[in-house]
């Protein structure tokens, strides 16, 4: 009856406690109140950094009841009907005290949870009341135990009624330290660090790892507040966010808990390359799922899609067609994992998970003035720590700046105004492996910001990026920088400037037949990007890039790097000479499967526009070899109904292609040699 709760999975300070069923028989209602008060009992106040008086006093009473429950249950004597109403309350508040315990003691959550000081104790005191109002109308005399136990019982029920449950004076003072210095950042003064080592001393907060468990609650609950549009504490949020990320940047040298590879970011979690991604795709969006949710009928799909088919009107499961019960989405928090885990070890730097709930357009403002004030003055710490520090202090300042601009605009700008570009630029050439890898990591963060491109060209940025490319110390440091030239590509006269530089697209080439997947990924992706200009075109061509692609084809196992892949060869395709450089290659196959396989709708564009291109650029080779598949057909009219507008018209042209020859070679007015000429004219 009691099911641990993956408290990831529930908002903080929410309690979604349930009233036990009306028909549950008086011994399972006993069973179960036992479970749960041990379940309190089991916590204990040295482990919580605030209220510990209100959670020692919580404990010591709900153990006495504990005690008087076991009592009942040892004796095997009848439990009376009577009893029931109030053990059923009981139940249903000892859920409730569960959660807040729960929520007192979250990983991350101890600043929250002292701002949040006077609510909880009200809480505290709400829900002993409650107890006690449940013990009122407990029939004792009926009931077979001690007189001890029954004295002890009467003892909680009075001492539940007076039970203050006030804030922890000491919590009350470190709560005016955190708004006094919140106050401070507003005004520009920069804090004393003795205030603010008292603030973490008192929340038990050590560590840079500490800090960074914080932060990203702040964030988790940040994001929350956007998605469900509730602003009223968003405010409150971003400075507390603000004035941890401040500590954890000033307060910490080292990156304590963490070895150097985990220092450059890299993830050393459970290898997932076993499992199949397409697995995580969401069977509505057929993208890669942020947010799995389970309904009733026991499929899972991501949380934005299901709730766009359920306000429809929409009351049937969308993959079984059955119909659904209920419309509770129960969130999948092991293949969540498994998602996040993949992600992690098999790299998608573009496109980050989670970021199509999570508008990154929203953090062009700091979210609350302390929050902007304090990121401006880190920007101004960091740059000096790049410009005066330590090889240690350099290093840990360039891991701060990446962590900093991957997920905020507003962070990136204040980092490029303080004149943070050049400084990591000076770094690129570093003979320290974590030096060099963190601060390219930096730059791509940072060169995703407008301003951000200019100033790392006009400071010779683009030479020691490609040097990075070429003979980085590392892998990873290769395959970033491989990332950054595809941000620089966005600009129409960079991607010239890059394919004239004669060493940037053969080292991308070289990156994709020799690099991780991750760099392969991103090797693909900048080349999609420099092609945007017509002049590079044969440059990718020249470099050999068309065989390493459709081998990816074939070999390759990641969702996102054979629709990269696809993108590229179709791009290619629409000259002749990249045709012809693709029929030289075993790709017509591999792309026909593709088409017909995948149940990616972009993919199957790429196919199709692919073979589109192949058939107007050399009809008389190709043509012939795709009418005789007759399944193909079958494919091209799916599109017809259920592609995009784009898909779809590629997917018409291509039949009116085939329909034609094959009509033409039935009534033999077409001789073996069939010109190339008169499928021109489809496109």
């Amino acid at each position: 009856m009691i099911k641990k709760s993956e408290q990831s999975d529930r908002r903080i300070l929410t309690c979604p406690a349930v009233h036990p069923c009306e028909g549950i028989s008086p011994a399972t209602l006993l069973h179960s109140l036992i479970t749960l008060s041990r379940n309190i009992c089991s916590h204990q106040s040295i482990n919580f950094a605030t209220q510990k008086r209100n959670v020692r006093e919580m404990i010591r009473q709900v153990g006495i009841l504990l005690i008087f429950l076991e009592e009942l249950r040892d004796r095997q004597s009848v439990v009376p009907e009577s009893i029931v109403l109030c053990f059923s309350e009981l139940h249903l508040t000892f859920q409730k005290i569960q959660y807040l315990l729960q929520d007192c003691t979250r990983e991350g959550s101890r600043l929250w949870i002292l701002i949040k000081s006077e609510f909880i104790s009200t809480q505290f005191r709400v829900l002993i009341r409650t107890v006690a109002t449940a013990l009122d109308v407990l029939p004792m005399r009926s009931i077979n135990v001690s007189t001890e136990v029954r004295e002890l019982v009467e003892l909680v029920a009075k001492q539940a009624q007076k039970a203050k449950f006030e804030v922890d004076p000491d919590d009350e003072r470190a709560v005016k330290d955190v708004l006094f210095n919140l106050d401070r950042f507003e005004k520009r003064i920069v804090p004393d660090p003795t205030d603010l080592r008292r603030i973490l001393n008192h929340l038990k907060i050590q560590s840079w790892n500490d800090c960074n468990k914080e932060i990203k609650f702040f964030d988790d609950e940040i994001g929350l507040e956007r998605l469900n549009r509730e602003e009223k504490e968003g405010v409150l949020l971003s400075s507390l966010m603000g004035f941890m990320t401040y500590c954890r940047v000033v307060l910490f040298d080292v990156v304590e808990g963490r070895n150097s590879g985990q220092l450059d970011g890299r993830s050393n979690g459970v290898v997932t390359s076993w499992l199949n991604p397409e697995d995580f795709q969401c069977p509505i969006s057929l993208e890669l799922m942020t947010d799995p949710v389970t309904v009733a009928t026991g499929q899972t799909y991501d949380r934005s899609s299901i709730l766009k088919w359920l306000k429809a009107g929409n009351s049937i499961c969308p993959k079984t067609g059955e119909k659904l019960k209920n419309t509770d989405l129960v969130p999948n928090s092991t293949l969540r994992k498994l998602i996040r885990q993949f992600c992690s070890d098999n790299g998608a730097p573009l496109v980050e998970l989670g970021s199509r709930n999570r508008d990154i357009t929203q953090t062009i403002l700091a979210g609350s003035p302390a929050a902007a004030e304090a990121m401006k003055m880190l920007a101004g710490f960091l740059a000096g720590k790049l410009a005066a520090g330590t090889d240690e202090e350099k290093n840990k300042a360039a891991y701060e700046i990446r962590l900093l601009g991957k997920p905020s605009i507003f962070n990136r700008s204040c980092l490029v105004e303080a004149g943070i570009i050049p400084l990591l630029l000076n770094l690129l050439s570093s003979t320290d492996l974590s030096i060099q890898e963190n601060c390219t990591a930096a730059l791509l963060n940072l060169s995703k910001h407008s301003k951000s491109k200019t100033v790392i060209i006009e400071n010779g940025g683009l030479r020691l990026i490609l040097d990075v490319l070429r003979k980085g110390l590392r892998m990873e440091a290769r395959q970033i920088a491989a990332a950054t030239l595809f941000y620089l590509s966005s600009v129409e006269e960079y991607r010239k400037l890059i394919g004239e530089t004669p060493e940037a697209i053969p080292a991308l080439v070289e990156l994709i037949r020799d690099g991780t997947p991750r760099g392969k990924k991103n090797s693909v992706v900048a080349i999609f990007g420099l092609l945007l200009f017509p002049g590079n075109h044969q440059r990718v061509l020249a470099a050999g890039a068309v065989p390493l692609l459709v081998d990816l084809l074939n070999s390759s196992d990641r969702v996102d790097l054979i629709n990269d892949s696809l993108a590229v060869l179709s791009t290619l395709a629409e000259k002749p000479d990249g045709t012809v450089a693709i029929l030289h290659t075993s790709a017509l196959p591999l792309i026909v499967g593709n088409l017909q396989s995948s149940t990616s709708q972009a993919r199957k564009e790429f196919c199709v526009s692919l073979l589109l291109s192949l058939c107007i650029n050399c009809g008389a080779e190709v043509v012939p070899v795709l009418e005789k598949n007759p399944s193909l057909i079958a494919s091209l009219y799916s599109l017809l109904t259920e592609g995009s507008s784009r898909s779809s018209k590629k997917a018409g042209s291509l039949i009116k292609i085939l329909h034609e020859f094959h009509n033409r070679r039935s009534s033999d007015l077409i001789t073996p040699a069939l010109p190339q000429e008169q499928f021109v004219h489809a496109w």
